[in-house]
């Protein structure tokens, strides 16, 4: 299995992991089960996605039958934007170990500099960004992010996280020391190779003719294309199904390779659009103005 070295630690972070966003409760142990014996043993996770409970009792499961070790696997997880404040932070990341039965993750990030208003865990949990999801309001904080930056590393000191980083963001990893981990979006269609220590390919193009084409002509499933167009560079990819089958197609792409042409008609795909933008929502927080 291909591994990217992160450089603070000198873990073996997988190059291939597997993403929990929207996987539904009622499936989501068995899902992750399945991943983690089809050979997935990074587990992407956020406490916003709701499903850190079922998460943890899927990768319980592997363990107890067998399959892996907790040493084998690398668990990332997410601040929410709610617990900024570094008084905050060591509890959402304590209530992350619960829920998924860890004593560590091997990741912790901030899952994006957006900052929201406090809510406790008492009041909201999991975590929305409406303060008020009926109305749907959403209320903006200002937090320091060298406050919660500075919280983040606590948690390694603590032994809680292993590795800390940053979400959805590229000036936050300006001028800190050691430089942050960061996962950002890596679309075909809004490239963005700004940072270089991983992104996650969310929105493949599986019905792009140039991609079903190379697709064709080396037997595979167009995912498998757009993954390895990915990895080629270098670039972590976090795959996310629910089908058994697509949950094994995704993890086996090591069987061809693409060439210099190939990459570059999947690169000339890129037309700078971006599918999530917090802007959208909170129009005083141009993240991604520039």
């Amino acid at each position: 299995m291909d591994t990217i070295t992160l450089s603070s630690t000198g873990d073996k972070m997988p190059l291939v992991g597997f993403g929990t966003w929207k996987v539904p409760n009622d499936v989501c142990k068995d899902v992750v089960f399945q991943a983690i014996k089809s050979g997935y043993r990074l587990i992407d996770c956020a406490s916003v996605y709701a499903n850190e409970v079922e998460v943890g009792q899927g990768i319980k499961q592997a363990i107890d039958e067998g399959i892996v070790t907790r040493k084998d696997l690398f668990i990332t997880s997410k601040l929410w934007s709610t617990h900024h404040r570094k008084e905050h932070v060591k509890l959402a990341l304590e209530r992350t170990l619960k829920d998924l039965a860890l004593d560590y993750v091997d990741l912790y990030l901030i899952h994006s500099p957006l900052c929201l208003k406090y809510l406790s865990i008492d009041e909201q949990y999991p975590p929305s960004r409406f303060a008020d999801p009926a109305k749907k309001i959403v209320v903006v904080d200002q937090v320091p992010q060298h406050e919660t930056w500075a919280a983040m590393e606590q948690l390694v000191d603590s032994g809680l996280a292993r590795n800390i980083g940053v979400s959805n963001a590229l000036r936050a990893a300006d001028g800190a020391t050691p430089v942050p981990h960061a996962q950002t979006a890596c679309r075909v269609r809004a490239e963005q190779r700004r940072r270089h220590h991983r992104g996650d390919d969310f929105v493949p193009l599986l019905n792009n003719p140039a991609v079903c084409a190379i697709a064709a002509a080396h037997g595979v499933a167009a995912s498998q294309v757009l993954l390895k167009w990915a990895l080629q560079q270098n670039i972590a990819v976090i795959p996310k199904s629910c089908n058994a089958d697509r949950i094994a197609l995704n993890r086996n792409v090591d069987g061809f390779s693409l060439d210099t042409n190939e990459m570059a008609i999947i690169d000339g795909l890129n037309i700078n659009l971006r599918f999530v933008d917090p802007a959208n929502s909170v129009p005083e927080f141009p993240l991604y103005a520039n």
